[in-house]
């Protein structure tokens, strides 16, 4: 019996070796990436997530072949997200606080997640949305990106007082985009245009023996919530607001292009080598919670609907888990595991760190603050020492001291619990939010608060846009004017594949 059960346990120990050697040769390997970020869906848009009544099928075979990060962790906005994606830190230490008025430019000192790529013999392109500059330092073209395809500022047709501007007169319809530096005309949704775009890059990529790296970055489904017509007409039919048929219409338009995209990726047989992420860039929007709308419509028996955010508190630019818990989902064929589910919280910071450990890249010297998440993917992940996680909205009024803010609109998360200002939650017992267990645990606070304090201390000096002066005027409007008047804006020709 002794001896059957020594043999038993070294089956069992080999096994886990191998699988443990299997994870650890991932790290150098090379696949090509592709990295899918939506803006403004967050976590509950998503069928598999058990949304009443959004049709997402290619999400969800997405999702259940993947392995999946039950609670991945952003930031409350858009350009705070992309600042951590890029750098591997939190965003304030990349001196973004804020989407406009000069504070969403990623500091120039950073090393960031193109440029790590490429010392590793990759090749790089982004479609969609950088939101991270408009001024021609801090373009994609010019941090790294051998492609670049893109509208300006945090939305199509955005415009503000800044630098942070989109081209002039810009709708979602047929939009002017910049491609690798120079304004082109399109004809199309943009989000069709977006995967189109990186479809015939990809495409024209796969083969040139050097592995990718594509960045897909869409607008939607942030307002103004303007969808196709094939989209919102399932909505409107059943009764939903203008608003709501317009974000769920445009959440269906990403899923129908998510499929092309893994169409291709079939067809052309990259799904051994390429390694395929979806997630979003913070909690959902109001635009898909009744919020100033008469009607959310009515369920296929006559009911009424409700709002769903997947039973969580808050939503977009909120420091509750609602406002900051997103999907992230992870494909790669015969290496991740589909079905699996990482119950370990992780975050936007992790991204670059994990990305690089795969393409076997150099990480920058005292910047990355993340973790290589590699090792739990395997089937018997390591004992993963906690950390906190630290959210703060910022977007506080230009020209203010941050200091003045630094306990107002701020959370901290470790794998059980969140404080949020002054209320404590058990997110294992209570993951809704709704028992504040502050006065019973004064010890978590302290130290949560404590280790807030530090990371705010560290943080105050990298905010290096908070005296920045308003740009006299919008680089995207300057370039375009220009380049009309000089040569034309020719009508952008999708390529064929």
């Amino acid at each position: 019996m002794m001896l059957r059960n020594t043999l038993v346990l070294c089956l069992l120990l080999s096994l886990f070796a191998s699988h443990a050697l299997a994870v650890s040769e991932l790290v150098g390997s090379k696949p090509n990436i592709i990295l899918i970020i939506t803006d403004d869906q967050g976590y509950g848009p998503v069928g598999r997530h058990g949304h009443p009544w959004i049709r997402t099928p290619h999400l969800n075979t997405l999702h259940d072949t993947s392995t999946r990060f039950e609670r991945f962790l952003v930031s409350p906005t858009c350009s705070p997200t992309r600042a951590a994606i890029m750098t591997g830190r939190h965003p304030m230490k990349n001196g973004v606080t804020h989407t406009i008025l000069e504070r969403e430019r990623m500091t120039l000192k950073a090393t960031i997640l193109p440029q790590v790529l490429k010392s590793a013999g990759y090749t790089t392109g982004i479609f969609g949305k950088w939101h991270l500059g408009d001024e021609d330092a801090y373009q994609p073209h010019n941090r790294g990106f051998d492609e670049a395809f893109i509208h300006g500022a945090g939305g199509i047709g955005q415009a503000y007082k800044c630098s942070c501007a989109d081209a002039p007169g810009n709708k979602y319809f047929d939009p002017v985009l910049r491609h690798n530096g120079k304004f082109v005309k399109t004809k199309g949704y943009c989000t069709d245009l977006f995967f189109t775009a990186a479809l015939g890059w990809i495409n024209k990529v796969k083969d040139e023996g050097k592995p990718f790296f594509a960045y897909i970055t869409t607008n939607a489904p942030h307002g103004p919530f303007i969808a196709p017509p094939s989209n919102t007409k399932r909505f409107t039919d059943r009764g939903f607001g203008k608003t709501q048929a317009g974000f769920y219409g445009m959440i269906e338009n990403i899923d129908e292009n998510v499929g092309r995209l893994l169409d291709k990726a079939d067809a052309w047989k990259l799904h051994k080598n390429t390694v395929i992420i979806f997630m979003s860039d913070n909690g959902m929007t109001g635009g898909g919670s009744g919020r100033g709308n008469k009607s959310m419509g009515t369920t296929e028996d006559g009911q009424p609907m409700r709002p769903y955010n997947a039973n969580m508190k808050g939503l977009k630019g909120s420091a509750d888990e609602g406002g900051v818990r997103v999907p992230f989902f992870v494909r790669w064929d015969g290496k991740f595991k589909a079905g699996k589910q990482v119950d370990r919280i992780a975050a936007h910071i992790d991204i670059l760190p994990t990305l690089a450990a795969l393409a076997g890249a150099k990480l920058p010297t005292n910047q990355v603050e993340g973790r290589n998440l590699l090792p739990l993917f395997g089937e018997n992940p390591p004992d993963w020492e906690d950390r906190y996680f630290f959210t703060q909205k910022a977007r506080w009024p230009t020209g203010s001291e941050p200091n003045k803010h630094q306990w107002n609109n701020f959370a901290v998360r470790n794998q059980r619990y969140r404080l949020v200002g002054g209320a404590l939650y058990d997110m294992q017992k209570d993951p809704s939010q709704k028992i504040n267990i502050a006065a019973d645990k004064p010890d978590v606070v302290k130290a949560m608060r404590d280790a807030y304090d530090k990371f705010w201390k560290e943080s105050r000096p990298l905010m290096v846009n908070e005296t920045a002066p308003m740009s006299k005027t919008r680089p995207f409007h300057v370039h375009y004017f220009k380049q009309k008047e000089t040569e034309g804006i020719p009508m952008w020709q999708p390529p064929k594949f």
